[in-house]
């Protein structure tokens, strides 16, 4: 079924979905639904038929098979964090929001095994702190974290700023339970560290964006909590020092790395100037940044000075070797996250200089340098006062290539040219062997994108598997693939 497929008009679907959750859970008028219906960017304003908040899996399947039933089309929704567009309904208004934000509960966790089983509506954060009360670290850690939910970053396959260490949200999902297209129940929640018994069926899931079934819990691997960080921020002349200088540190503290993150120059001019309690905390002014972080699960009374000795005699030698001009490392939590403040800040910032064009891509990393000088350079060539800001997750290939609007000009006109800059920075990342969505997904904003530049049999095989378990083209129709 396409999303433009009218659903049943009759009051009796709406009359059943209540009687399935409850009148409370069955969200109708525009005031209620408002929150569900745009995405933090504000570039789509859908409508709805309802927004349903299931409280448990049971509920969750009773309301999918109702809507399979009527063939209405369903939108999961975790914490509506994300910025492709595959979390809003379209504009039509015929779709059910599917919210998991009932579905909150830590259901285990165990120390011993280092898992935890939590269902789809649990919030970042909150997982985070639940793992930390035990001894334990969840990894997956992003600027939205405070709002997004497990189900959503299962959903994206989320990365964040611990990647190069421990791998994205996928390398944490050991299994899932899932609320599949027609209202069955996939009981997928193993606990193993090894199970070849047959297809890894949680992988169709993760990444999927919604479009295959609704994940309703999960049970994701934990890691013993590090004892001890140590974080700098150094400055560089060269943007080819960057990649060098993530090979020394990975080499010199026994891939102790826990993130490895690149700003150029613009992007902590702007931060420093529009973001409260941001400050450049070197004394020259350098066109490129590095904030680094080491972590150490050692226990014992010299942990904390044993990692910040091992920074700093990293960034020694760095330093000798001319992979960076100079560095600051922090002496107190407060100035960790002060270093850390500017680079979470640093989208934020963006807005306060006009209209930002954003991609979010992944290279090899080895390719990251040249594909920033070839991007800046098309870009600032099709629009001269372009004002380029790449920064990332260098250390997993990840960069977000936002584009500032020009000073001065209109800030419409500047984003009437998203999709040419979205053709020249994309068929640039294609040819170096990259990929246009890294950790964002595609959602809607991507799919042309996607079916310009997928070779066909990738984008047939996808269509096969969303046939399979979707035949009907229920779920999250018009996102990632159609």
């Amino acid at each position: 079924m396409s999303p433009d497929t009218p659903a049943p008009t009759a009051d009796a679907f709406l009359d059943r979905l209540v009687a399935l959750v409850g009148p409370a859970a069955v969200l109708t008028t525009p005031e209620a639904m408002a929150p569900h219906l745009t995405e933090p960017r504000g570039l789509f304003q859908g409508r709805a038929r309802a927004v349903v908040k299931p409280a448990s899996t049971e509920e969750a399947a009773a309301v999918v098979a109702a809507c399979h039933a009527a063939g209405v089309p369903m939108v999961p929704q975790g914490g509506n964090t994300g910025l492709v567009g595959g979390n809003v309904p379209f504009e039509h208004g015929r779709e059910v929001v599917l919210s998991t934000a009932r579905l909150n509960r830590v259901r285990d966790l165990d120390p011993v095994n280092l898992t935890a089983t939590v269902e789809a509506g649990v919030v970042l954060a909150d997982l985070q702190r639940a793992a930390a009360d035990a001894d334990c670290l969840f990894p997956v850690s992003l600027a939205a974290e405070g709002s997004c939910q497990v189900g959503g970053i299962i959903a994206a396959n989320a990365g964040g700023t611990g990647v190069l260490r421990y791998g994205n949200t996928r390398d944490q999902v050991l299994g899932l339970e899932v609320v599949l297209p027609d209202g069955r129940v996939w009981h997928g929640l193993r606990r193993l560290g090894k199970d070849n018994a047959g297809y890894a069926l949680r992988h169709l899931f993760v990444g999927s964006e919604g479009t295959l079934g609704l994940v309703t819990a999960a049970t994701l691997r934990l890691y013993p909590k590090p004892v001890a960080t140590a974080t700098a921020l150094c400055g560089l002349d060269d943007l080819d020092k960057v990649t060098a200088l993530l090979r020394h540190a990975r080499a010199w503290s026994g891939d102790a790395v826990t993130a490895f993150e690149f700003m150029p120059r613009f992007g902590i001019e702007i931060t420093c100037r529009h973001m409260p309690g941001c400050a450049d905390p070197l004394e020259a002014a350098w066109p490129w940044y590095v904030l680094i972080e080491l972590s150490s699960a050692r226990p014992g009374a010299g942990a904390e000075g044993g990692v910040r000795d091992d920074l700093e005699a990293l960034l020694g030698a760095a330093l000798e070797a001319d992979l960076i001009q100079d560095a600051v490392l922090a002496e107190s939590l407060d100035q960790q996250a002060a270093l850390w403040r500017l680079r979470e800040s640093m989208s934020e910032a963006q807005g306060f200089e006009g209209g930002s064009i954003k991609h979010d891509v992944s290279l090899p990393v080895s390719r990251i340098p040249a594909f920033i000088a070839r991007a800046n350079a098309a870009v600032t060539a099709a629009l001269p006062g372009l004002r380029p800001c790449p920064f990332g997750h260098v250390g997993d290939g990840n960069v977000h290539y936002n584009l500032t609007q020009p000073a001065g000009m209109d800030k419409a006109a500047y984003l009437a040219r998203w999709d040419e800059m979205n053709r020249i920075v994309h068929d640039i990342v294609t040819e170096m062997d990259g990929s246009i969505a890294a950790e964002h997904g595609v959602g809607r904003i991507k799919v042309a994108e996607l079916e310009r530049l997928k070779a066909p049999v990738e984008l047939e095989m996808m269509r096969t598997v969303k046939r399979a378990l979707d035949p009907d083209g229920l779920f999250n129709p018009g996102k990632v693939v159609v």
